[in-house]
């Protein structure tokens, strides 16, 4: 018998398992695991009645949410429809989660003990190289293996993340922590989320700090694998505050082959020796275009990516930091790439045998299979006696 005096129903039993299976698009937990199924139960004519809480009224997931718990009802045997009631959560309600989420503090979860969110920065000489839509397109690719992904769009005055993940709309702020909007499973925050359209962010070195801090110490992330954070051009605040906020946080240099465009790019890489970061490698975009014969045309010159690792490397290693910088791959110009920016959907997702984002793919192949390493860490063993 149940709590009021029914008898127990096993559909019942089964569609609590069910909702058990829908994960909240924002927090990426189970709706149940996060306290947001008030009731569930199944009626004599197989209609589940359910009752969820969303977290604010204007919860911009409320769609996704809605579809994915009809979808995980209708999937139990003996349940023939679903009356759903989408309630919000009280102030005392919402307290309660965010505490469960992050607990009664503020801190920046990437460089806590234990941490093992690897943090790439992307960054680049010069603009114009094609770093966004390489930070787009490896995050799109990595979550597509199943790696747990987020990307911070560091990129204060030129933000252009938010679009190219297919992402509209404000977060979502539980008590005083905000939630990322998920596109494409990836987790992606951004400054222009926040602005309206059009309007210019005019902010100066503190205010730049203060935002990348805000950014790693509000946000609730969740467990990542992997992080990526879309740097503005060149060597200034905010490069050197991702340095300051997260020493643990490697470099990736975004260059196209054209010589001029290396040196600059050798520059941001040089960031490297101040900051103590390391780099994980070069990526050379916008290599050459394949012709309808199937040839290369290397519309902007050639060796620029190679240039830039082995100068990274020779500098790198004189000063004890790090022997070897990787070219870790070359990216063809290819229409679909800039289309699927524009679409909001990375071309590694619509178009992932296309010549640039089988490049991206393959990049991403490599960046993935990084292990973390256990030199250091206590394993909690204790000799015998």
């Amino acid at each position: 018998m149940t709590d009021d005096g029914r008898r127990a129903d096993p559909r019942e039993s089964a569609l609590w398992a069910a909702l058990g299976e829908v994960i909240d698009p924002e927090l990426r937990r189970p709706l149940t695991e996060l306290d947001m199924v008030e009731s569930a139960r199944v009626a004599d004519d197989g209609t589940a009645h359910v009752r969820v809480l969303l977290t604010i009224a204007g919860c911009p997931m409320r769609g996704t949410i809605t579809e994915d718990v009809r979808a995980a009802a209708l999937r139990v045997d003996g349940i023939t429809d679903v009356a759903l009631d989408l309630g919000v959560m009280t102030p005392e309600q919402r307290k309660a989660l965010r505490e469960q989420l992050r607990g009664a503090g503020h801190v920046n979860p990437f460089v806590q003990p234990g941490n093992l969110t690897r943090v790439l920065a992307v960054a680049s000489g010069k603009g114009g190289v094609g770093k966004s839509s390489v930070t787009a397109n490896l995050a799109a690719a990595l979550a597509a293996r199943g790696l747990r992904v987020g990307i911070l769009d560091a990129d204060i005055h030129g933000f252009s993340i938010p679009p190219m993940m297919g992402v509209a709309g404000k977060p979502t702020k539980l008590e005083d922590m905000i939630l990322p909007l998920p596109g494409h499973d990836v987790s992606v925050m951004s400054i222009g989320m926040f602005v309206d359209p059009g309007q210019a962010v005019v902010w100066r070195g503190p205010m730049l700090h203060r935002a990348i801090e805000q950014f790693l110490t509000d946000v609730f992330w969740g467990d990542l694998d992997v992080l990526l954070l879309d740097l503005p051009p060149g060597t200034g605040d905010v490069a050197i505050s991702v340095g300051q906020l997260l020493p643990d946080s490697e470099l990736l240099i975004v260059t196209t082959p054209q010589h001029a465009a290396a040196q600059v790019a050798e520059r941001s890489g040089a960031l490297a020796t101040s900051t103590k970061q390391r780099i994980a490698g070069v990526i050379e975009n916008m290599s050459w275009m394949v012709m309808p014969d199937g040839s290369r045309n290397a519309i902007f010159g050639e060796g620029g990516g190679r240039q830039v690792a082995e100068r990274l490397s020779t500098r790198l290693e004189a000063a004890g930091l790090q022997a070897h910088v990787p070219l870790l791959g070359q990216i063809p110009l290819d229409p679909v790439v800039r289309e699927g920016a524009d679409a909001g959907t990375p071309a590694v997702l619509s178009h992932p045998d296309s010549p640039g984002p089988a490049a991206l793919r393959a990049i991403a192949d490599t960046l993935a299979q990084r292990r973390q390493s256990l030199l250091g860490k206590n394993l909690g063993l204790s000799p015998l006696d």
